[in-house]
């Protein structure tokens, strides 16, 4: 088990429970995925395109699902069927691990780092953010890098409203911004 598993376990649940008043440990919100997407230029030739999706998988831990178009469009020059992108779904000790690393390790290493923007809230609970380089991660070597490649995360969790995924999510260290 993770540290930030268990100190979710031991100190965030109960102190959401309290300070929300949920008479119910299921309705404490937590959080139940973490969704790595990688959107990759169809114009990239396969070696690249291997290498970025190898990329992705060292980052979460995981190996990466490969996202293929589904219409042909032919302003993009793309056919149907051609590979776009790489995507991963993290869940349980994986999902806890690789958030530890991106709070602690790699949201550091960005250049004018100021603290992750507050509205990136659906309205649901769910919480999305860019990145825009692979390489503020640790597993990425930056000397080895073909390509800089951003991705898109979203932590999805059972809250209902934004209020209660902000203050789920700020207790377990994710730095917004003051903003």
């Amino acid at each position: 088990m993770s540290m930030l598993q268990d100190k979710y376990r031991k100190e965030i649940a109960p102190q959401l429970q309290k300070s929300r008043g949920y008479e119910n440990v299921l309705q404490i919100p937590r959080l139940t995925k973490v969704v790595v997407n990688m959107g990759i230029n169809s114009q990239v030739d396969k070696d690249t395109f291997k290498v970025l999706v190898e990329d992705l998988g060292r980052i979460t831990g995981q190996r990466a699902q490969v996202t293929r178009s589904t219409k042909s469009v032919a302003n993009f020059k793309l056919r149907e069927g051609q590979p776009v992108g790489a995507r991963v779904t993290l869940r349980g000790a994986r999902m806890y691990e690789f958030l530890e690393r991106m709070i602690n390790a790699a949201l550091p290493r960005i250049r004018d780092f100021r603290g992750i923007s507050p509205r990136g809230f659906d309205g649901r609970g769910s919480y999305s953010m860019g990145l825009k380089e692979q390489t503020i991660f640790p597993e990425i070597d930056p000397d080895q890098v073909k390509k800089v490649q951003g991705m898109d995360i979203t932590l999805v969790t059972t809250a209902k409203t934004n209020e209660e995924a902000r203050e789920l999510l700020k207790a377990l260290g994710m730095p917004f911004a003051a903003n």
